[in-house]
């Protein structure tokens, strides 16, 4: 088996463990497997706009890039163990994450990239995957051309994006654990899911992706005692924001109130169609078989 396969196998096996452990051990209890938003993160945000993203980032920016510098044949960390590659990769890319993160909260150009992230109500497993296409755009850039131009070992490229996405699906995910000491180096839902509460204390807190100790060391923790509240008002933004993944591209462009749309024929027929389709197609198919 190749590293490709390897590696897929894997996060497709963790993937199915974390929905285990939310079934059995939520945050919240009572939240549905198939909540608001859920095909648009799983469809959309997961499929296709990492698909597309994917093709512009490595055959358009990186692959370029690479060419014209074509430090990679200098393969400056190539000759290293693959173990410390990635931690090398892991490490300063979380680093700058957490900078980058803290810097999209504060800035509010920046927050509208970042704003999509934060717009869900029910935060779990798949809610990592929700993010505006300019954030992944810049973040996932940063974060492969290194690897590339740096001369890193093929397998490095696969283990690293591994390692991303049982981060991403780990701590957004909606399993009550605790992590002892464990805390103070790795996140986890217990310290994440604060950062989705809808409260002013966490706003500027809790930026970390995969090593909390960046919280610890520059001052950005927050970790109370207690749970956020299970109302809907206590998770996501506190404005209203859009349910679609195009209109949540437009709205961080140009503010609109989605519900006076409707008074546009051609949008209630969409906006009336999306949500339905799916329910639509279910009904047909079951009539033909």
């Amino acid at each position: 088996m190749t590293t490709v396969q390897i590696t897929t196998f894997i996060l497709v096996a963790w993937i199915g463990l974390i929905i285990l452990l939310e079934r059995l051990y939520p945050y919240r209890k009572g939240l549905p497997f198939f909540r608001e938003g859920f095909w648009i993160d799983l469809v959309w945000y997961t499929l296709i706009q990492s698909y597309f993203l994917k093709i512009l980032i490595f055959d358009y920016i990186i692959t370029p890039i690479n060419g014209y510098f074509d430090w990679s044949r200098w393969q400056l960390v190539g000759k290293w163990p693959i173990g410390f590659q990635v931690l090398f990769f892991l490490i300063t890319h979380d680093f700058y994450i957490y900078w980058f993160h803290r810097f999209q909260h504060a800035n509010p150009f920046f927050w509208r990239t970042h704003e999509a992230h934060h717009s869900g109500k029910n935060i779990d497993f798949l809610s990592g995957s929700r993010s505006h296409a300019v954030e992944i755009l810049i973040n996932q850039t940063i974060e492969f051309l290194p690897i590339v131009v740096l001369g890193a070992s093929p397998e490095v490229m696969p283990i690293k994006a591994l390692l991303d996405a049982m981060f991403g699906t780990f701590i957004h995910s909606n399993i009550n654990i605790k992590m002892g000491k464990w805390k103070y180096i790795f996140n986890s839902p217990e310290l994440h899911l604060w950062h989705h509460a809808n409260y002013k204390e966490v706003f500027h807190a809790n930026f970390a992706t995969k090593f909390s100790v960046w919280d610890y060391l520059f001052g950005t923790v927050y970790d109370p005692t207690f749970k956020p509240g299970n109302k809907p008002e206590n998770w996501g933004l506190y404005y209203d924001y859009p349910h679609d993944y195009f209109l949540q591209h437009f709205f961080s462009i140009k503010r609109f109130d989605e519900k006076k749309l409707l008074k546009f024929h051609w949008f209630r027929y969409y906006y009336y169609l999306r949500p339905n389709l799916w329910k639509w197609l279910k009904k047909h198919l079951k009539y033909r078989l």
